[in-house]
């Protein structure tokens, strides 16, 4: 008798689309804030939004909640309490879910942090990226090395026993003594999560256009090496490519986007992935400039894009995902969270584990080898056919 597939976690993303200014390496959805933020107009078409989503996830509970920028923590606290106070009008927000803010150590005022904690924000995660000044301004970043220190201590008084600190390595000029010092700084912040990741030039950012000078592959191998073995000396343990975690602290929400959950993305630019009643898998857009956004969000129409994902979408981005992690998957996974069956990638995954690029136990459990986690862009690959 086939068992019936296991309820798929449902998160909530919230983009909040200022920053005080845009840095070059950055493709996200992000624009300079006008001298003053609409926060009033902007929460209502986030709520409106919302709204317009709750058909589709009505009585679903939450596993967690993001708010990503942009620079959320640019908003006051007034306004970040009203959008958590409209949030817990409209869905089920469980005592002590993980509710996430992302804040740059340019915004950082010890009221208005304590105000967050109040409100109901749990987590933080903070845009530090590196500790040495020459190379904050390489990076286009508004702080010093001084307002990073100070930002780690003001979310400590403030209450927050659990953080995140984003680091980058492999920046201009970077040698490898001064990518392990920004770690060594970082970890000696004891936060409870390190996102450690190399800078890469995208698309549609101002490095791409005029590209910086940067170290050499070699050279970025070894601080890669020795960086991941300070971070294990240390206790964080490695769960993802560019995440560590010290015991029970893990990222809820990324997990989830790791693992194929589905999540709702309401906000300018935001994506979602939902699992509709009738099995069917879609993705969303909302409209990506602020103006726009809250103009159609307002009238209940923030969508600018559906699409229903088929088989081969599916499969792929699976395994996007969850090779990404270091636990791998079972397929038990596979099936709850495509509603596809295994036999649709198991002759892939067999051939992978032939190569000694993954191992699979008697449970049907897949993990990447040493040399498979070495080359996860190659296994990915082996799945677009």
């Amino acid at each position: 008798m086939t068992q019936p597939l296991s309820p798929i976690p449902l998160s909530l993303y919230i983009h909040i689309p200022w920053c005080v200014r845009k840095c070059p390496y950055c493709d996200f959805n992000s624009h300079a804030a006008p001298q003053e933020l609409p926060e009033n107009q902007y929460i209502d078409a986030l709520l409106k939004d919302l709204e317009s989503e709750l058909p589709n996830i009505w009585g679903r509970p939450l596993a967690s909640i993001f708010i990503g920028g942009g620079t959320p923590s640019l908003f006051s606290s007034n306004a970040i309490d009203r959008l958590l106070r409209g949030l817990r009008e409209r869905l089920p927000i469980r005592p002590n879910m993980e509710i996430t803010l992302e804040a740059n150590p340019g915004t950082f005022e010890q009221e208005r942090f304590s105000a967050f904690r109040e409100s109901g924000i749990n987590r933080l995660s903070i845009g530090i990226q590196s500790f040495n000044n020459y190379h904050l301004t390489a990076l286009g970043r508004i702080h010093n090395a001084e307002e990073a220190l100070r930002a780690t201590s003001i979310a400590r008084k403030a209450g927050f026993d659990n953080f995140n600190l984003d680091i980058m390595f492999g920046l201009p000029e970077q040698s490898i003594e001064q990518g392990l010092e920004d770690l060594k700084q970082a970890i000696d912040c004891q936060p409870g999560h390190l996102s450690w990741y190399q800078l890469t030039i995208e698309e549609n950012t101002l490095f791409h256009h005029s590209p910086p000078v940067l170290p050499k592959d070699e050279k970025l191998w070894e601080l890669q090496q020795q960086g991941q073995a300070l971070l294990q000396k240390t206790g964080y343990q490695q769960y993802e490519v560019s995440a560590y975690a010290q015991e029970n602290r893990r990222c809820q929400h990324n997990i989830n986007y790791w693992e194929f959950g589905d999540y709702c993305g309401i906000g300018a630019g935001a994506h979602g992935k939902l699992t509709m009643p009738d099995g069917s898998i879609i993705r969303h857009q909302k409209y990506r400039h602020p103006k726009d956004y809250m103009q159609q969000a307002l009238k209940g129409e923030a969508r600018s894009n559906t699409k229903i994902l088929q088989a081969e979408d599916l499969e792929f981005e699976f395994i996007l995902n969850v090779f990404r992690l270091k636990d791998g998957f079972n397929k038990t996974l596979f099936e709850s969270r495509t509603r596809l069956p295994f036999q649709a990638i198991e002759s892939k995954l067999d051939n992978l584990v032939k190569r000694k690029l993954l191992t699979r136990d008697s449970h049907d459990n897949y993990q990447t080898t040493e040399t498979g986690w070495l080359f996860i862009n190659d296994l990915v690959q082996q799945f677009l056919d």
